[in-house]
């Protein structure tokens, strides 16, 4: 495993991470056994950076978390929770410091700890990142003691270059990968130039960059890859990162013939995201230990050939510039 300092944080986490959502809820069934086992076997690779939220599952997530820290008290884990989604309806007005203060407490008994390693906002609408009394309701966590750093997790490019006009932002994460590479340009530098530490969520485009889809693929009722497709219960750009199904698998055709010999293309996409040194870690979902296992052994793979990273570029613009580039 490879470590990185991620921003302003301070902390040096691993180069791949887990994000742990899957294991909460919207990816189908995952048991409480294969989910702590997934846990463990990231933590057995050199995964020390975790992403949760208090949504994921109702605070499942965050409960399988902390049972993990208490069964394993040696590794030195970072934990990174998201609040602001249980707001209903979830809009602007709902994110005032109070009601952060509440979700954040809530947190801090899941995961069982008195400080959160890193909150993050979880996705608000664009108007609460103009809101300096909420950036400052997050200053006042951070100086009582329950917050030790904060950052924003967000939807949109636009979102990510005002957000990190607040000095006390140390982290955003962003949707990056094959098919959503706008991150790769104006963002990614105003990020290092601030030493703002970036979050890569989605790298694997919900499935799609893992090259085992077919146009007969079928998803569980409760699996976001369902329900979600038109963005019908979040943002569509959550869901195969806003690309349309079977032009991801298209895409994918031609991505094939570029994955190197012993390599499989997830680890072509993770190596993708990681070959951006501004990226701080990213987070790849597992439902069981192969998965995390797997994810874990990019961070030690060479970089992509040049000629590769071209081929990709070419593809992007082909396929998915006109599809999505404009829109987040």
């Amino acid at each position: 495993m490879q470590y990185r300092r991620l921003g302003k944080t301070g902390y040096d986490v691993s180069a791949v991470g887990f994000g742990a959502w899957a294991i909460g809820a919207d990816w189908g069934e995952v048991t409480e056994d294969e989910a702590l086992a997934a846990l463990h076997a990231a933590v057995d690779a050199g995964v020390t950076f975790f992403d949760t939220a208090d949504v994921y599952g109702d605070g499942r997530s965050e409960r399988l978390l902390a049972r993990l820290r208490r069964e394993r008290p040696d590794a030195e884990v970072v934990i990174a929770t998201k609040a602001g989604r249980r707001l209903d309806p979830h809009v602007a007005a709902g994110y005032t410091a109070a009601n952060i203060e509440a979700f954040v407490d809530r947190s801090l008994a899941n995961l069982e700890t008195e400080a959160l390693d890193l909150l993050q906002l979880h996705c608000p609408p664009t108007e609460v990142y103009y809101d300096p009394d909420l950036f400052a309701g997050l200053d006042d966590l951070v100086a009582r003691g329950k917050v030790r750093k904060y950052g924003v997790s967000v939807e949109k490019v636009e979102e990510a270059l005002k957000t990190i006009e607040y000095h006390a932002v140390a982290t955003v994460q962003i949707i990056f990968n094959i098919f959503r590479q706008r991150p790769a340009g104006l963002f990614l530098r105003e990020a290092a130039a601030r030493d703002v530490g970036v979050i890569v969520r989605v790298p694997l485009a919900s499935g799609l960059l893992t090259g085992k889809m077919t146009r007969d693929t079928t998803f569980a009722a409760d699996d976001h890859r369902n329900y979600n497709v038109e963005g019908q219960a979040f943002d569509r750009g959550e869901t195969f990162a806003g690309v349309d199904f079977e032009q991801g698998l298209d895409a994918v055709g031609e991505l094939r013939p570029l994955v190197p010999q012993g390599w499989s293309l997830v680890d072509v996409a993770l190596r993708w995201i990681l070959d951006h040194p501004e990226v701080g870690t990213v987070i790849p979902g597992a439902k069981n230990p192969t998965q995390a296992r797997a994810n874990a052994a990019a961070a030690d793979l060479p970089a992509l050939d040049a000629v590769t990273m071209e081929r990709i570029a070419e593809l992007y613009e082909r396929y998915f510039v006109p599809q999505v580039h404009h829109r987040w």
